[in-house]
C-alpha cells in the first residue's frame, strides 16, 4: 500500500492523516491531527521500500533516538516513537515557517541583526544537545527551520552521533553535507561538539554574504578546500559586515577544532557581546578561549572601601598594608561565597546530592566494564595510555583526583571527572589515521605492522575512488597484532543517470521537491523580474529530458515578479510634537533621522520642517527596499542670545584708547541625529512546509 494512501485513514487508533506535507528518499511527511490529545502534529513515516534497508533503518531509528533526548525551544519537539512491526513513524511538533535555506535564496544577504540572533538561537539548541553528548553533524540552512515570530528550530538529527553510540555509516552521508561539513569530517578523522560549530560558521558566513564560502565543480573538490583552503574574508564579500562579526566568523571556521570556540556556549557570549555593540572589535587574538571572570576589583573595593582603579607610584613606602588589604578581602569573599554555597546546598532537598569518595584504582585491571560500572556510579572516565612492557596491558598507573578526594553531584546532572593512565604493553599499538589514502598503500601499511586486512568497497560522493573512506575500528583505537582491520574504499559516487524533468512554470517548492525525488539537486537560484508570479521557474540549466548522474546540481532562475512600490503623501508635521510624529510615521513603515536646530518661533520639541516637503509622496520600507528616509528638523527653541566680553581699563601712561566691541560668535550644538532603526530583526512573511530531505538536502522538519 502506498504510503501517500493513509490521507484520512488512522494510525494505531490515535494519529488521523490529513495531508502529505512533503517527501523525501527516506520518508513521507504528513500532517495529522493526534485525536488524544487534541493538537496537529507531524507524522514522518518510514517508506515500504526502504524499511527493509538495514542502513536505513539505522539512521531513521538514530534520529528517534536523539531527538527523544532533547527538549529545547529551539529544537523540534517530539512526541511520540514507534519502530515497531512493518510501520515505523515519528510523532513530531508541527512547524510552519520556511527553511533558513530558502528565507536566504529568497531575501539574499541578512542583516547583521538578524543574523546574530538567529545565529545566538542555533547555539542554546547545540548547548542543549552537547550537554546531553549528541553532536549534530550535519548544521546547514536547510534543516534550520524559521517560524514566522523569528524563532528557530534546529531539526534533522538522523545523522547525529549519539553517547556511546555506533555512529551511521558514511555511506548513508554521516559525514554531513560537503559545503559545510569541517575539515575532521571531510577527512574521516574523529569529531566533537566542535565540528558543530564549525558549520555554524559556515551558516553565518552565508547569511551575511549569501554565499558559500568554498565551491567547486565536485564535491570531493568542495571536501579538499575544506580540509586545506582559507575561505575568503567575509568583509572582502560584503563590506557592511561589522569587524567583530567576521571576527566571530574565522574564529568558528578555524581548520583547527583547538583554535575555534571550545563550546558553543563561549561562542554565544560573543554573539551577545556584539548584539549589545555590533561595532565592538575583539582585541584578544585567543577568542575560543574563555574571558576571565570580572567584577572581582569592584567586590574588593566594596569591601576594603578603597578604589580599584590604580593610584599613582609613590616613590617610597611599603606595601605589606596594600597586600594585606587585598588579602582581607579575598578571604573574605571566599567566606562569603562558601557561606552562600553551603545554604543553597542544604535549602534544597539534600537527597538529591551525591557525595562521591574517589576509591584507589593504582594497579587495578581496567575494563569497559569498569567504565560502564564507573559511569552508572556518578563518574566520567577519560582513558590515558602509556607504553610500559613491564607491566600487564590495562594495568591502572595513575589517577586523578587522587585516592580519598571527595566530590558533591546532584544526582542525574553532574559527574565526578576520573582521568585513568592505563599501560598497553608492548603488544598494543593505536591504529593510525588511514583516511584519503590509496588502500592498496594502507593494506601493505597495516599488514607490516602485523595487523590482518579485510577490504569492503562502498558508494561515495565525497572521496575519489580507490581511497579509504574509513577503517573499523576507527583511527587512534589499541589493537594487538594478528587484529582483523576492515577497511572501507570508496568506488566513487552512485553514476545513476536520471532524466531531467521540466521544472519551467513551477513554483521553487514543486521544482525543489521534483528534483529532491530524482536525487538531483537545486544549484544556484538567480531571481529576475518578470510579469510571471513570484517565484516561478523561469529557466532552468538543464533541458528537460537531459540523462545527467543522480546528485548532480540543476541551477535555476526564478521570477521577482514585478512589484511598483506602494506610495504614500508625506503630512504636514510642522509644529507637531516630535513624539507623535514618529509614531505615525513608524505605523506607515516610513524611515526617519533626527536633526536638531534653533528656530525662535516653533517651540523645543515641535518640528520646524521635514524634508521631503509635506505633500510628497514617498515609499514606505518593505522586505526587499528600505523606502524613502525622511528628516525631521526638530526645534531647539530660540537661539541664545550674543555675550560680550568684559571691557579691561587701558594703561595709566598711554593715552586712553578705545577697542572696538568685541563680539565672540554664538556657540551652537552642533545638530544631533537619532540613528535609524534599520537593522532590526526581520521575520520571514513567507509559510513553509516540513519535508523530509533527499540525499542532498536535509528536511526542514525531522
Amino acid at each position: 500500500m502506498e504510503l501517500e494512501k493513509f490521507v484520512g485513514h488512522v494510525i494505531d487508533n490515535r494519529y488521523r492523516v490529513v495531508k502529505v506535507l512533503g517527501k523525501g528518499g527516506m520518508a513521507i511527511v504528513f500532517e495529522a491531527m493526534d485525536l488524544v490529545m487534541k493538537r496537529v502534529v507531524a507524522l514522518k513515516v518510514l517508506k515500504d521500500d526502504v524499511a527493509k534497508d538495514p542502513q536505513s533503518v539505522k539512521r531513521f531509528v538514530n534520529e528517534s533516538k536523539a531527538i527523544s533526548m532533547l527538549s529545547h525551544p529551539n529544537i523540534v519537539s517530539i512526541y511520540d516513537i514507534s519502530i515497531k512491526g512493518d510501520l515505523k513513524y515519528i510523532v513530531m511538533e508541527r512547524v510552519e515557517g520556511i527553511t533558513l535555506k530558502n528565507y536566504i535564496t529568497r531575501k539574499g544577504p541578512l542583516g547583521t541583526k538578524e543574523a546574530l540572533v538567529y545565529t545566538q538561537q542555533i547555539l542554546k539548541a547545540l548547548e542543549h544537545a552537547h550537554s546531553k553528548g549528541i553532536i549534530h553533524r550535519d548544521i546547514k540552512p536547510h534543516n534550520i527551520m524559521l517560524l514566522k515570530n523569528g524563532v528557530i528550530k534546529v531539526t534533522d538529527f538522523g545523522i547525529a552521533k549519539l553517547p556511546n553510540a555506533e555512529t551511521v555509516t558514511v555511506a548513508d552521508k554521516a559525514i554531513g553535507t560537503v559545503y559545510y561539513i569541517s575539515p575532521e569530517q571531510a577527512s574521516g578523522k574523529a569529531i566533537d561538539p566542535r565540528s558543530d560549530i564549525y558549520s555554524l560558521g559556515i551558516v553565518m558566513y552565508e547569511m551575511l554574504t549569501g554565499d558559500l564560502p568554498f565551491r567547486a565543480e565536485s564535491p570531493v573538490t568542495v571536501a579538499l578546500k575544506q580540509i586545506n583552503e582559507q575561505p575568503v574574508k567575509p568583509r572582502e564579500k560584503s563590506s557592511k559586515i561589522p569587524v567583530g562579526v567576521e571576527q566571530i566568523i574565522l574564529t568558528a571556521m578555524e581548520k583547527s577544532p583547538d583554535k575555534r570556540f571550545q563550546s558553543a556556549l563561549i561562542m554565544r557570549k560573543h554573539i551577545e557581546q556584539l548584539l549589545a555593540n555590533p561595532s565592538y572589535v575583539f582585541s584578544n587574538k585567543k577568542m575560543a578561549a574563555i574571558p576571565a571572570p570580572t567584577g572581582v576589583k569592584a567586590v574588593i573595593s566594596k569591601i576594603t572601601g578603597k578604589s580599584s582603579k590604580p593610584k599613582a607610584k609613590r616613590q617610597s613606602g611599603s606595601m605589606l598594608p596594600v597586600i594585606a588589604g587585598i588579602s582581607v578581602a579575598f578571604i573574605i569573599i571566599l567566606a562569603v561565597s562558601l557561606v552562600a554555597m553551603l545554604v543553597n546546598l542544604f535549602k534544597d532537598d539534600p537527597t538529591k546530592y551525591q557525595e562521591i569518595t574517589v576509591p584507589d584504582f593504582i594497579n587495578s585491571t581496567y575494563s569497559e566494564q569498569m567504565k560502564t560500572d564507573l559511569e552508572e556510579q556518578g563518574y566520567t572516565v577519560t582513558i590515558k595510555t602509556k607504553n610500559d612492557p613491564s607491566l600487564p596491558p590495562n594495568t591502572i598507573v595513575k589517577q586523578d583526583p587522587v585516592k580519598g578526594s571527595k566530590r558533591i553531584i546532584v544526582k542525574g546532572k553532574q559527574t565526578c571527572n576520573l582521568i585513568l593512565t592505563v599501560t598497553v604493553g608492548n603488544q598494543m599499538m593505536e591504529l593510525p589515521d588511514c583516511a584519503l589514502k590509496d588502500y592498496r598503500n594502507v593494506q601493505i601499511q597495516l599488514e607490516e605492522m602485523g595487523l590482518r586486512c579485510s577490504v569492503k568497497f562502498i558508494e561515495n560522493e565525497l572521496i575519489q575512488e580507490g581511497f579509504v573512506v574509513r577503517t573499523e575500528p576507527a583511527i587512534g583505537t589499541l589493537v594487538a597484532k594478528n587484529d582483523t582491520i576492515t577497511i572501507y574504499v570508496s568506488e566513487g559516487p552512485d553514476t545513476t543517470e536520471v532524466e531531467v524533468p521540466n521544472l519551467v512554470g513551477k513554483t521553487f517548492e514543486e521544482a525543489e521537491q521534483l528534483l529532491n525525488d530524482l536525487k538531483l539537486n537545486v544549484g544556484e537560484v538567480e531571481a529576475k523580474e518578470s510579469d510571471k508570479p513570484k517565484n516561478e521557474i523561469l529557466e532552468q540549466s538543464v533541458k528537460e529530458g537531459t540523462k545527467i548522474p543522480s546528485g548532480s546540481d540543476v541551477n535555476l532562475v526564478l521570477s521577482k515578479g514585478i512589484t511598483k512600490p506602494k506610495t504614500v503623501k508625506l503630512k504636514n508635521y510642522k509644529n507637531v510634537y516630535v513624539d507623535n510624529a514618529r509614531e505615525e510615521l513608524e505605523a506607515l513603515g516610513l524611515r526617519y533621522t533626527i536633526e536638531a536646530i534653533f528656530d525662535n518661533n516653533i517651540p523645543e520639541g515641535n518640528i520646524v520642517k521635514t524634508d521631503p516637503d509635506p505633500d510628497t509622496e514617498v515609499i514606505p520600507g518593505t522586505d526587499d527596499t528600505e523606502g524613502t528616509m525622511i528628516t525631521l528638523y526638530v526645534s531647539k527653541g530660540a537661539e541664545p542670545a550674543d555675550t560680550e566680553p568684559p571691557e579691561t581699563d587701558p594703561p595709566e601712561t598711554d593715552p586712553p584708547e578705545t577697542d572696538p566691541p568685541q563680539t565672540e560668535p554664538p556657540e551652537t550644538d552642533p545638530p544631533q541625529t537619532e540613528p535609524s532603526e534599520t537593522d532590526s530583526q526581520t521575520e520571514p512573511s513567507e509559510s513553509g512546509s516540513q519535508t523530509e530531505p533527499s540525499d542532498t538536502q536535509e528536511p526542514a522538519n525531522t
